[in-house]
């Protein structure tokens, strides 16, 4: 058994999600494990991960009008420290998770067919991120 790990690095153009499957993928390719598990963490409080619908972009756009509705930005927040999107962007990392484990098989991560790993920037202002990943396997 062994593992590796690595900090992957990703800018965000704002609030949104962003596609990072192809990104992980190579840097798991890379290392020529064919079994094991693959973890992602997301380093920040207001960015979170999932897995998500890759095909259809309207699945991502009805996710942020949910997150939205469920964390709305407004003055009902006693945090804003960096303005009116601070705390709804905290609340939203939240419900969606900064943290997934993805099996590998084959080489590759055991995503199905029409799933992403996206990285869901919370703040409207573009960010530069990081991605703690770490596999372990065979």
């Amino acid at each position: 058994m062994r593992q590796a790990s690595a900090l992957l690095e990703f800018d965000t153009p704002g609030q949104g999600f962003t596609d990072i499957t192809a990104q992980v993928a190579r840097w798991l390719a890379s290392l020529g494990f064919t079994e094991g598990l693959l973890t992602l963490l997301c380093r920040h409080t207001s960015a979170s991960l999932l897995i998500q619908e890759n095909a259809a972009p309207e699945v991502r756009d009805d996710l942020a009008a949910w997150l939205a509705r469920l964390a709305p930005e407004d003055a009902r927040y006693a945090h804003d420290d960096e303005g009116p999107d601070d705390m709804p962007a905290h609340l939203r990392a939240t419900l969606t998770g900064v943290s997934l484990q993805i099996p590998v098989i084959g080489g590759r991560m055991a995503l199905g067919t029409w799933q992403g790993i996206y990285l869901a920037e919370h703040r409207h202002m573009p960010h530069h991120r990081q991605i703690a990943a770490h596999v372990i396997g065979e």
